[in-house]
């Protein structure tokens, strides 16, 4: 079998696996649903095994199909990548371009910035996740993403850009401190409801005080609410539920508003770091050179 045959049929198939369903695989490759079925059946007959679970409601990848798409997904980059790379001399960023971003700062903060950069450049043809589960980019084909804390030592073959840190304020609706009175001090936080984060697994992140030398405290709180989601933390503060230590990104129009007020403004701490990661190899890309210099100028922590 030669190399052109053993490649045909897997950009059908990677797009069905991505897309998840025949109709939009179609849908995107301007093929019928039977071109698309048919292609596929042709790829399994020639395998000899069965890459999707089909039933009427649903498609999904079976194990073996799982990690053929792995490897798949990798050869069309790459092959998109050598074809990027010869066209590069136009200098117009082209293509798919794949980013994650941390799903409430991505929302606020990122996307209104690259809205813009997707419309001057048409040829782009954007595929942006929200998580704020760990990513890997190699393993996923991630271009480019966004990430709030992560490794002090970045492996091999991965690109970064420190952007800053966040900034921690503490934060009461004006109707809460008017019932409950301000707190004035560390100590006084003990004497009123705290409405702190949960993680997924259980525990809570500690609120951190900032000290007049050396790192802030970790201060772990007794939680009156405890909340997964930044910005259902926010919407509970809002809601007059208690004392909360919140990024400074997050809560800046309810600030702004009026709807949250900055108690405590000795005590703002440093938060997490911000960065921008991406694969090193990716970084000749048009397309990614430029969505990366467009953030690392206009992405920076206040």
């Amino acid at each position: 079998m030669t190399p052109a045959e053993r490649l045909k049929g897997l950009d059908v198939f990677v797009y069905t696996a991505e897309a998840g369903s025949f109709t939009a695989a179609a849908e995107r490759l301007n093929l019928t649903n039977s071109a698309v079925g048919k292609s596929v059946a042709r790829l399994e007959a020639r395998l000899g095994v069965r890459l999707f679970d089909r039933s009427t409601r649903s498609l999904s990848l079976t194990d073996a199909g799982t990690a053929f798409y792995r490897t798949c997904a990798r050869v069309l980059r790459d092959l998109e990548e050598a074809e990027s790379v010869l066209e590069a001399q136009n200098l117009e960023p082209t293509g798919r371009l794949r980013l994650d971003l941390p799903e409430a700062f991505g929302r606020r903060k990122v996307l209104p910035i690259l809205l813009p950069f997707f419309e001057q450049h048409p040829g782009l043809r954007p595929h942006l996740s929200f998580t704020d589960r760990f990513v890997d980019i190699v393993d996923e084909g991630i271009d480019v993403a966004v990430r709030i804390g992560g490794a002090h030592a970045w492996p091999d073959g991965i690109g970064h850009q420190y952007l800053g840190s966040e900034r921690l304020i503490f934060c009461a609706s004006p109707a809460y401190l008017a019932r409950r009175g301000e707190p004035m001090s560390v100590a006084d936080l003990d004497q009123h409801s705290a409405v702190i984060y949960g993680r997924a697994d259980g525990s809570t992140s500690p609120w951190l005080i900032a000290q007049h030398q050396g790192p802030a405290e970790q201060r772990t709180m007794e939680g009156t609410m405890i909340v997964g989601s930044g910005e259902a933390l926010v919407s509970a503060t809002k809601a007059g539920c208690g004392v909360a230590q919140l990024a400074t990104w997050l809560v800046q129009d309810e600030l702004q508003s009026g709807h949250l007020v900055k108690i405590l403004p000795h005590l703002e701490a440093e938060g997490l770091p911000l960065h921008l990661v991406w694969p090193s190899s990716r970084r000749l890309l048009v397309k990614v050179d430029a969505v990366l210099k467009l953030l690392m100028s206009t992405l920076q922590m206040d």
